[in-house]
């Protein structure tokens, strides 16, 4: 069965447009997850109170036949493998992969809440995933909402003329 996901992806050190481009191509090496749109790159201010370069962010669709575990692991795999290390909350990293909606499915585990709970507040993730959920007029909805009522002000800026490709 085939079902349709959505990544937020961010990265704040080393090369962000290199991060995100490696993040897309090991993504997309599972045979069982399908690339279907890739937002626009975005330079976003960071969350919380740690002091640190600004992030790149992307917004992600696909079409996976994983299922949400299952992408959550290949998730973990790829942060991994671009040395992803979480040592301070909110703090820098090479790379972030969120799954923010996972086949119009609410979903409550130890390990995986959907939607993911700060997509809300958070117009870093908001906004990219407009670019890419135009054909899914149910999720388009939701995030429209979602920006129209979000409290979040930090600074979002699209770079048009820097997209990432695999």
């Amino acid at each position: 069965m085939i079902r349709r996901a959505y990544l937020s992806i961010g990265t704040n050190i080393g090369n962000r447009h290199d991060n995100l481009q490696q993040a897309l191509k090991l993504l997309t090496k599972n045979p069982a997850i399908q690339l279907v749109a890739v937002s626009a790159l975005y330079q976003t201010e960071p969350v919380g109170p740690v002091q640190q370069r600004s992030f790149y962010n992307l917004g992600l669709a696909l079409d996976t036949s994983l299922t949400a575990l299952e992408l959550l692991d290949w998730c973990h795999v790829v942060e991994q493998s671009l040395h992803r290390r979480r040592l301070i909350h909110w703090g820098p990293r090479t790379i972030d992969l969120d799954i923010i909606f996972y086949n119009h499915q609410s979903l409550t585990l130890p390990r995986l809440v959907l939607p993911h709970p700060e997509a809300q507040n958070r117009r870093f993730v908001i906004q990219p995933l407009l670019d890419v959920c135009r054909d899914d007029s149910k999720t388009q909805r939701q995030l429209e909402l979602m920006l129209k009522q979000t409290s979040d002000t930090n600074w979002v800026h699209r770079l048009d003329d820097q997209g990432v490709t695999i």
